[in-house]
């Protein structure tokens, strides 16, 4: 039996992007194993199979003893377990898990999940995070990137050789678990709904000066937002927009489905993204969107078909981008969630990530490695 390690940051994304992956890997008889943080969804993980193994991970942590420690995990985890083929989500697993597997020349495909703003700028950060990166996938056999543009950036960059490279559409979407749900009553109100870690590149600030503007001009919208926050400064602003009535904070939910329903319209007006989960499950559910012109958004949205797009970082473009939601006859924005639904199961379903998985894992164990 071929053993598979998987090695990521947080179980929540693992369970809620790959759990499908996980389970077509135990069907196909794969020993499954797999490394991420303590998380209530651990146990949903277990639930499908697989050994789980522990690990303490700072996500934004820039402590080097820290890295170390994760580092030296890594090796002794991947001694012990001595698995055929390794699967690495995020920055800190692909990293260090892609310089462990190349110390023991172990196979490894790394999942490209997004690059964050630092990687792009010009700093002693983003140097240091190419070097690294270039480091540590030197030996990595695929790697798998969720838009064009992050590809480009690293072939740009010399981050990674271009045969290696593989393009897929995101995590993909559950179309059977995320689809739509009739209402049981319509009514003259819209919905606006926000998903997203509470944080400047998510666009929370954009969206805020958004809802109190559009507040003042017209009657019966509402704006929602689900999300942690990852930056406390913008608890106090929603906090006291939430009593005043311009917004309403849900807090972090496990489970976003509900509210999709009820929405109108998701929006995310996000700086950057891999391939925006969010935006497939509203689409799959059948909601029209309002998002950004940047990659891993604006490959979701048709123009004026399933929604509309703004310009990143400008509160006025996205105002505008949801007056025009709002002005549009009902009888359209119906459709637009229709269309939404139609590109998401034609283009970004779960099966097509977990099809192009098997293949890359299969080809390597053919080559033998």
């Amino acid at each position: 039996m071929k053993k598979i390690l998987i090695l990521g940051n947080h179980a929540e994304g693992l369970y809620n992007f790959r759990k499908e992956l996980i389970g077509k890997l135990i069907s196909d008889d794969f020993d499954v194993h797999y490394s991420v943080p303590e998380h209530p969804k651990v146990d949903r993980l277990k639930e499908i199979g697989g050994t789980y193994h522990k690990i303490a991970i700072n996500r934004r942590g820039t402590n080097p003893l820290e890295d170390i420690k994760i580092f030296k995990y890594y090796y002794d985890l991947i001694k012990s377990i001595a698995p055929d083929i390794i699967l690495t989500y995020t920055i800190k697993p692909n990293i260090y898990g892609g310089m462990v597997t190349a110390i023991l020349k172990k196979p490894v495909i790394a999942n490209i999940t997004g690059l964050g703003s630092s990687l792009q700028k010009r700093s002693a950060v983003a140097y240091i995070a190419k070097k690294l990166y270039r480091l540590s996938l030197k030996k990595t056999n695929v790697i798998f990137f969720q838009n064009q543009e992050n590809l480009d950036f690293f072939i740009k960059n010399k981050i990674i050789s271009k045969h290696k490279a593989v393009l897929l559409p995101g995590s993909g979407v559950n179309t059977n678990e995320f689809h739509p749900v009739k209402k049981e009553k319509e009514n003259d109100n819209i919905h606006f709904l926000f998903i997203g870690r509470i944080m400047r590149e998510k666009g929370i600030h954009e969206f805020l000066n958004a809802a109190r503007e559009i507040k003042e001009a017209y009657k019966n919208i509402s704006f929602k937002i689900i999300g942690a926050y990852d930056e406390d400064r913008f608890k106090a602003d929603i906090e006291r927009m939430d009593k005043l009535g311009i917004v309403e904070y849900l807090g972090a939910l496990s489970d976003v489905r509900d509210e999709i329903n009820n929405s109108d319209c998701i929006v995310l007006p996000s700086y950057h993204e891999g391939m925006s989960n969010v935006l497939l499950e509203g689409a799959a559910m059948g909601k029209p969107l309002i998002t950004t012109s940047v990659s891993g958004c604006k490959e979701i949205v048709v123009e004026d078909v399933n929604g509309f797009l703004c310009k990143p970082e400008d509160p006025e473009s996205l105002k505008d981008a949801m007056i025009k939601f709002i002005e549009s006859p009902y009888t359209k924005r119906k459709d637009m969630g229709i269309k939404s639904r139609e590109k998401v199961v034609r283009e970004f379903g779960r099966n097509i990530v977990i099809d192009q998985y098997m293949r890359s894992i299969e080809s390597i164990i053919k080559e033998g490695y």
